[in-house]
């Protein structure tokens, strides 16, 4: 197992680079969430194919993995085409190093919320589970709700700013009305999902990849996404008190009624 982990830590890293270099000599962000979404599609068959070992569990993770995938790096595409630049990058896509640092923090997450993926894909002999269990079937729900919920908050979102009746405002209707982050919601939600899914197969030393959902739970709370998010709304909006009591009411992560 420990060398199936390094070959799909080479093959997330390899397409990393190709994507790193394309950015970083033209200094753009159109690639970067792109990269993202298409890395866990391309390793799951890679994955899939090469192992062998077509059960009907990793069949149909396999197809999870690829509408979460292709829908996220399809939107997040799609809108950088729009907008032209992400702020996130912002003096870093300008500096190669911290370009870099960004691109390799990337690798690393990717890699552990693969995880579960990677340990379900390499499970053979007796340890391949070919029936859905009830597990199972709780996963796939929870991932479902979870790619529902984010699909309807980002299509939400991009509607409401490409209407220019709603030019310099922030979004509070639908989902966002209930949360102000319900699109991270559902993604934290998608990646429990697998784990929950694949667990089945999961014994010995393999509970590692309960670090997928964490690793995605820590990195939208803490580092990537809601705190750079905040931070740019408080700064556009921070001094307008509608804004302060949407704030104030609206729940930060899952969605719940007004406080």
């Amino acid at each position: 197992m420990e060398h199936v982990l390094l070959i799909s830590l080479a093959m997330i890293f390899i397409i990393q680079v190709l994507f790193f270099i394309f950015a970083s000599a033209f200094k753009t962000d159109k690639v970067t969430d792109l990269a993202y979404g298409l890395t866990f599609v391309i390793i799951s068959w890679i994955l899939l194919i090469y192992n062998k070992i077509f059960t009907l569990p990793n069949i149909i993770l396999a197809l999870m993995i690829t509408f979460w995938g292709f829908r996220l790096a399809g939107y997040l595409f799609y809108r950088i085409l729009k907008t032209k630049k992400d702020e996130r990058f912002n003096g870093i896509r300008e500096s190669f190093w911290k370009f870099a640092m960004f691109w390799t923090f990337q690798t690393i997450l990717i890699f552990i919320i693969m995880l579960p993926i990677i340990f379900s894909m390499n499970m053979s002999g007796i340890d391949t589970v070919n029936t859905i269990s009830i597990i199972s079937i709780m996963g796939f729900c929870i991932w479902a709700i979870g790619f529902i919920t984010e699909s309807i908050a980002d299509s939400q979102k991009f509607s409401f700013r490409n209407n220019i009746k709603n030019k310099n405002k922030w979004i509070d209707t639908g989902l966002w009305k209930y949360s102000r982050h319900p699109n991270y919601f559902g993604e934290i939600l998608c990646w429990i999902g697998i784990f929950v899914f694949v667990n089945p197969v999961f014994h010995s030393w393999s509970f590692v990849s309960a670090l997928s959902p964490i690793g995605i739970i820590i990195s939208l709370l803490f580092f990537s996404g809601i705190p750079l998010l905040e931070k740019k709304d408080y700064e556009k909006y921070g001094k307008i008190k509608e804004y302060q009591r949407y704030k104030r009411t609206t729940s930060v992560l899952i969605p719940w009624f007004k406080r």
